[in-house]
Protein backbone atom coordinates (compact mmCIF):
# COMPACT_ATOMS: atom_id res chain seq x y z
CA UNK A 1 0.00 0.00 0.00
CA UNK A 2 2.61 2.70 0.65
CA UNK A 3 4.47 1.40 -2.57
CA UNK A 4 1.31 2.31 -4.07
CA UNK A 5 1.21 6.08 -2.37
CA UNK A 6 4.68 6.75 -3.95
CA UNK A 7 3.82 5.37 -7.58
CA UNK A 8 0.89 7.75 -7.50
CA UNK A 9 2.70 10.68 -5.84
CA UNK A 10 5.01 10.02 -8.98
CA UNK A 11 2.52 10.14 -11.54
CA UNK A 12 0.62 13.20 -10.26
CA UNK A 13 4.38 15.27 -10.04
CA UNK A 14 5.02 13.73 -13.69
CA UNK A 15 2.17 14.73 -14.85
CA UNK A 16 2.42 18.31 -13.89
CA UNK A 17 5.81 18.69 -14.74
CA UNK A 18 4.84 20.18 -18.08
CA UNK A 19 3.73 23.12 -16.21
CA UNK A 20 7.21 23.74 -14.22
CA UNK A 21 9.60 22.56 -16.84
CA UNK A 22 8.06 23.80 -20.26
CA UNK A 23 9.85 26.56 -21.63
CA UNK A 24 8.60 26.32 -24.93
CA UNK A 25 5.18 25.69 -24.64
CA UNK A 26 2.89 24.27 -27.56
CA UNK A 27 3.99 24.14 -30.69
CA UNK A 28 1.49 23.89 -34.13
CA UNK A 29 3.84 22.94 -36.81
CA UNK A 30 3.06 24.50 -39.76
CA UNK A 31 1.43 23.03 -42.73
CA UNK A 32 0.33 20.32 -40.81
CA UNK A 33 -1.32 21.78 -37.81
CA UNK A 34 -0.40 18.98 -35.70
CA UNK A 35 0.35 20.22 -32.08
CA UNK A 36 3.35 19.33 -29.93
CA UNK A 37 3.89 20.44 -26.25
CA UNK A 38 8.42 21.19 -26.48
CA UNK A 39 9.95 21.00 -22.94
CA UNK A 40 13.30 22.96 -24.35
CA UNK A 41 13.12 26.14 -25.68
CA UNK A 42 14.87 27.68 -29.21
CA UNK A 43 17.49 29.05 -27.29
CA UNK A 44 18.74 25.87 -25.51
CA UNK A 45 18.44 23.77 -28.96
CA UNK A 46 19.83 26.56 -31.16
CA UNK A 47 22.63 27.41 -28.69
CA UNK A 48 23.62 23.25 -28.64
CA UNK A 49 23.18 23.22 -32.84
CA UNK A 50 26.27 26.18 -33.20
CA UNK A 51 28.50 24.62 -30.76
CA UNK A 52 28.01 21.26 -32.41
CA UNK A 53 27.58 22.50 -35.95
CA UNK A 54 31.34 24.68 -35.63
CA UNK A 55 32.42 21.18 -34.38
CA UNK A 56 31.48 18.89 -37.09
CA UNK A 57 32.64 21.45 -39.71
CA UNK A 58 36.28 21.23 -38.00
CA UNK A 59 36.26 17.60 -38.81
CA UNK A 60 33.97 17.31 -41.74
CA UNK A 61 36.35 17.27 -45.66
CA UNK A 62 34.45 20.30 -47.53
CA UNK A 63 33.52 18.95 -50.96
CA UNK A 64 36.15 20.92 -53.63
CA UNK A 65 33.74 20.24 -56.81
CA UNK A 66 32.54 23.64 -56.94
CA UNK A 67 29.78 22.84 -59.85
CA UNK A 68 27.91 20.47 -57.43
CA UNK A 69 28.31 22.97 -54.36
CA UNK A 70 26.70 25.29 -56.20
CA UNK A 71 24.44 23.33 -56.66
CA UNK A 72 23.16 22.39 -53.33
CA UNK A 73 23.58 25.99 -52.66
CA UNK A 74 21.21 26.92 -55.30
CA UNK A 75 18.64 24.44 -54.49
CA UNK A 76 18.51 24.93 -51.02
CA UNK A 77 18.43 28.95 -50.86
CA UNK A 78 15.69 28.98 -53.57
CA UNK A 79 13.55 26.40 -51.17
CA UNK A 80 14.47 28.69 -47.72
CA UNK A 81 13.40 31.84 -50.02
CA UNK A 82 10.03 30.11 -50.59
CA UNK A 83 9.40 28.65 -47.08
CA UNK A 84 10.18 31.90 -45.40
CA UNK A 85 7.48 33.28 -48.09
CA UNK A 86 5.01 31.18 -46.88
CA UNK A 87 5.62 31.39 -43.46
CA UNK A 88 5.92 35.34 -43.64
CA UNK A 89 2.49 35.52 -45.72
CA UNK A 90 0.53 32.62 -42.87
CA UNK A 91 2.37 34.31 -40.04
CA UNK A 92 4.36 32.05 -38.60
CA UNK A 93 7.90 33.17 -39.01
CA UNK A 94 8.02 32.33 -35.30
CA UNK A 95 8.60 28.72 -36.63
CA UNK A 96 12.15 29.72 -38.18
CA UNK A 97 12.92 32.61 -35.74
CA UNK A 98 17.07 32.94 -35.66
CA UNK A 99 17.50 30.52 -38.30
CA UNK A 100 20.22 31.17 -40.37
CA UNK A 101 20.10 28.84 -43.30
CA UNK A 102 23.07 27.43 -44.84
CA UNK A 103 23.88 23.99 -47.09
CA UNK A 104 26.98 22.73 -47.23
CA UNK A 105 28.66 19.31 -49.98
CA UNK A 106 31.10 17.35 -47.81
CA UNK A 107 33.36 14.69 -48.96
CA UNK A 108 31.36 11.60 -48.06
CA UNK A 109 30.22 8.44 -50.36
CA UNK A 110 27.06 8.14 -47.84
CA UNK A 111 23.90 8.62 -49.74
CA UNK A 112 22.85 10.83 -46.58
CA UNK A 113 21.99 14.31 -45.90
CA UNK A 114 21.14 15.64 -42.31
CA UNK A 115 20.00 19.01 -40.53
CA UNK A 116 20.47 20.39 -37.39
CA UNK A 117 18.20 22.99 -35.96
CA UNK A 118 18.58 26.55 -37.12
CA UNK A 119 18.69 25.67 -40.37
CA UNK A 120 22.26 24.10 -40.81
CA UNK A 121 21.65 21.63 -43.36
CA UNK A 122 25.01 18.65 -44.77
CA UNK A 123 24.69 16.81 -47.89
CA UNK A 124 26.98 14.03 -48.33
CA UNK A 125 28.32 13.66 -52.06
CA UNK A 126 27.10 10.03 -52.21
CA UNK A 127 23.59 11.32 -52.61
CA UNK A 128 24.27 13.44 -55.89
CA UNK A 129 24.29 10.01 -58.04
CA UNK A 130 20.82 9.05 -57.09
CA UNK A 131 19.22 12.20 -56.81
CA UNK A 132 20.45 13.12 -60.60
CA UNK A 133 18.63 15.87 -60.94
CA UNK A 134 18.18 19.70 -59.12
CA UNK A 135 14.36 18.48 -58.40
CA UNK A 136 14.96 15.10 -57.17
CA UNK A 137 17.87 17.13 -54.98
CA UNK A 138 15.20 19.67 -53.68
CA UNK A 139 12.97 16.52 -52.59
CA UNK A 140 15.88 15.75 -49.87
CA UNK A 141 16.50 19.46 -48.73
CA UNK A 142 13.05 20.01 -48.55
CA UNK A 143 12.63 17.22 -46.06
CA UNK A 144 16.01 18.43 -44.30
CA UNK A 145 14.33 21.91 -43.84
CA UNK A 146 10.91 20.42 -42.74
CA UNK A 147 12.69 18.59 -39.80
CA UNK A 148 14.12 22.13 -38.61
CA UNK A 149 11.01 23.91 -39.30
CA UNK A 150 8.65 21.26 -37.56
CA UNK A 151 11.30 21.95 -34.54
CA UNK A 152 11.71 17.50 -34.41
CA UNK A 153 14.57 17.68 -32.86
CA UNK A 154 12.97 20.10 -30.06
CA UNK A 155 10.19 17.60 -29.60
CA UNK A 156 13.16 14.59 -29.94
CA UNK A 157 15.13 16.21 -26.87
CA UNK A 158 11.52 16.98 -25.03
CA UNK A 159 10.92 13.79 -25.05
CA UNK A 160 14.18 12.98 -24.00
CA UNK A 161 13.43 15.12 -20.97
CA UNK A 162 10.37 13.74 -19.85
CA UNK A 163 12.13 10.50 -19.78
CA UNK A 164 14.59 11.81 -17.86
CA UNK A 165 12.62 13.35 -15.33
CA UNK A 166 10.68 10.12 -14.98
CA UNK A 167 13.91 8.49 -14.56
CA UNK A 168 14.50 10.49 -11.28
CA UNK A 169 11.02 10.48 -9.89
CA UNK A 170 10.91 6.95 -10.29
CA UNK A 171 14.26 6.52 -8.93
CA UNK A 172 13.12 8.32 -6.09
CA UNK A 173 10.12 6.52 -5.54
CA UNK A 174 12.55 2.66 -5.73
CA UNK A 175 14.65 4.97 -3.02
CA UNK A 176 11.53 5.13 -0.86
CA UNK A 177 10.79 1.98 -0.74
CA UNK A 178 14.35 0.19 -0.03
CA UNK A 179 15.25 -0.99 -3.13
CA UNK A 180 18.79 -0.77 -3.84
CA UNK A 181 21.29 2.94 -5.00
CA UNK A 182 22.59 0.46 -7.74
CA UNK A 183 18.96 -0.54 -8.75
CA UNK A 184 17.98 2.66 -8.81
CA UNK A 185 21.28 4.21 -10.72
CA UNK A 186 20.15 1.70 -13.42
CA UNK A 187 16.47 2.42 -13.92
CA UNK A 188 17.62 5.81 -14.15
CA UNK A 189 20.26 4.87 -17.16
CA UNK A 190 17.82 2.90 -18.64
CA UNK A 191 15.50 5.63 -19.02
CA UNK A 192 18.27 8.37 -20.32
CA UNK A 193 19.05 8.04 -23.86
CA UNK A 194 21.56 10.89 -24.84
CA UNK A 195 22.36 11.68 -28.57
CA UNK A 196 23.77 14.43 -30.50
CA UNK A 197 22.08 16.80 -32.89
CA UNK A 198 23.53 15.55 -36.09
CA UNK A 199 22.62 12.52 -35.52
CA UNK A 200 19.09 12.61 -33.59
CA UNK A 201 16.93 9.89 -34.55
CA UNK A 202 13.56 11.25 -34.91
CA UNK A 203 10.26 8.95 -34.69
CA UNK A 204 8.74 7.43 -37.50
CA UNK A 205 5.91 9.87 -37.49
CA UNK A 206 8.78 13.08 -37.57
CA UNK A 207 9.75 11.08 -41.31
CA UNK A 208 6.49 10.95 -42.48
CA UNK A 209 5.73 14.40 -41.62
CA UNK A 210 8.99 15.76 -42.86
CA UNK A 211 8.56 13.50 -46.16
CA UNK A 212 4.78 15.49 -46.58
CA UNK A 213 5.79 19.11 -45.52
CA UNK A 214 9.06 18.64 -47.87
CA UNK A 215 7.73 17.40 -51.02
CA UNK A 216 4.87 20.68 -50.33
CA UNK A 217 8.38 23.35 -49.88
CA UNK A 218 9.92 21.75 -53.40
CA UNK A 219 6.41 22.32 -54.74
CA UNK A 220 6.43 25.90 -53.50
CA UNK A 221 9.95 26.44 -54.94
CA UNK A 222 8.81 25.43 -58.38
CA UNK A 223 9.98 21.95 -58.36
CA UNK A 224 8.74 19.17 -59.71
CA UNK A 225 7.50 17.03 -56.05
CA UNK A 226 6.52 14.08 -58.57
CA UNK A 227 10.15 13.41 -59.16
CA UNK A 228 9.95 12.18 -55.25
CA UNK A 229 8.69 8.73 -56.87
CA UNK A 230 11.87 7.52 -58.95
CA UNK A 231 13.70 9.31 -56.48
CA UNK A 232 12.94 6.80 -53.86
CA UNK A 233 12.63 4.19 -55.65
CA UNK A 234 16.39 4.84 -56.68
CA UNK A 235 16.93 4.79 -53.12
CA UNK A 236 15.24 1.86 -52.30
CA UNK A 237 16.85 -0.40 -55.16
CA UNK A 238 20.48 1.26 -54.19
CA UNK A 239 19.77 -0.02 -50.21
CA UNK A 240 21.43 -3.40 -49.90
CA UNK A 241 20.07 -3.92 -46.49
CA UNK A 242 16.41 -3.78 -46.13
CA UNK A 243 14.61 -2.78 -42.99
CA UNK A 244 11.07 -3.58 -42.16
CA UNK A 245 8.88 -0.49 -41.05
CA UNK A 246 8.17 -1.33 -37.58
CA UNK A 247 11.91 -2.51 -37.25
CA UNK A 248 12.71 1.26 -38.03
CA UNK A 249 12.52 4.71 -37.08
CA UNK A 250 12.25 5.44 -40.52
CA UNK A 251 9.78 4.70 -42.99
CA UNK A 252 9.83 1.06 -45.16
CA UNK A 253 10.73 2.14 -48.65
CA UNK A 254 7.42 0.83 -50.27
CA UNK A 255 5.36 2.55 -47.52
CA UNK A 256 6.89 5.76 -47.75
CA UNK A 257 6.52 6.01 -51.68
CA UNK A 258 2.80 4.60 -51.21
CA UNK A 259 2.28 7.98 -49.02
CA UNK A 260 3.68 10.01 -51.38
CA UNK A 261 2.13 8.84 -54.50
CA UNK A 262 -0.97 9.86 -51.64
CA UNK A 263 0.18 13.12 -51.44
CA UNK A 264 1.13 14.39 -55.03
CA UNK A 265 -2.18 15.61 -55.35
CA UNK A 266 -2.23 18.05 -52.90
CA UNK A 267 1.63 19.20 -53.38
CA UNK A 268 0.65 20.00 -57.10
CA UNK A 269 -1.28 22.31 -56.28
CA UNK A 270 1.62 24.24 -54.63
CA UNK A 271 3.39 23.54 -57.77
CA UNK A 272 4.15 26.22 -60.45
CA UNK A 273 7.36 25.65 -62.85
CA UNK A 274 10.04 28.27 -62.55
CA UNK A 275 11.23 29.98 -65.89
CA UNK A 276 15.20 29.70 -66.02
CA UNK A 277 16.91 31.83 -68.40
CA UNK A 278 17.66 28.58 -70.72
CA UNK A 279 13.86 27.98 -70.58
CA UNK A 280 13.01 31.76 -71.39
CA UNK A 281 15.99 31.66 -74.20
CA UNK A 282 14.06 28.20 -75.72
CA UNK A 283 11.05 29.73 -75.94
CA UNK A 284 12.06 32.94 -77.20
CA UNK A 285 13.91 31.22 -80.32
CA UNK A 286 10.95 29.04 -80.79
CA UNK A 287 8.83 32.12 -81.11
CA UNK A 288 11.44 33.75 -83.63
CA UNK A 289 11.19 30.44 -85.52
CA UNK A 290 7.55 30.48 -85.47
CA UNK A 291 7.30 34.07 -86.80
CA UNK A 292 10.09 33.79 -89.17
CA UNK A 293 7.85 30.84 -91.17
CA UNK A 294 4.74 33.13 -90.50
CA UNK A 295 6.60 36.13 -92.64
CA UNK A 296 7.89 33.60 -95.79
CA UNK A 297 4.19 31.91 -95.98
CA UNK A 298 3.07 35.43 -95.95
CA UNK A 299 5.67 36.21 -98.51
CA UNK A 300 4.62 33.13 -101.01
CA UNK A 301 1.05 34.01 -100.72
CA UNK A 302 1.29 37.80 -101.36
CA UNK A 303 3.63 36.33 -104.63
CA UNK A 304 1.01 33.88 -106.56
CA UNK A 305 -1.50 36.36 -105.29
CA UNK A 306 0.51 39.15 -107.45
CA UNK A 307 0.79 36.42 -110.34
CA UNK A 308 -3.07 35.75 -110.16
CA UNK A 309 -3.83 39.36 -110.74
CA UNK A 310 -1.33 39.49 -113.90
Amino acid sequence: MKFLKHVLLALVLLLSAPTAMNAQGKFVVPVTGRKVRLWVSDEQVLSLSAQEYQSYLKTAKISTNAANTAMVQKVGKRLATAVETYLRNNNRLDAIQNYSWEFNLVQDNSANAFCMPGGKIVVYEGLLPVTQSEDALAIVLGHEIAHAVAKHSAEQLSTQVKQQAGAKLLGAVLGATGVSNTTSLLTQTAFSLGSKLGSLKYSRDNESEADYMGLIFAAMAGYDPSVAVSFWQRMASSTTNSRLAFLSDHPSDAKRIANIQKWLPTALKYYTPVKTTETTTKKATKQKKSAKKSGTKKKTTAKKSSKKKK
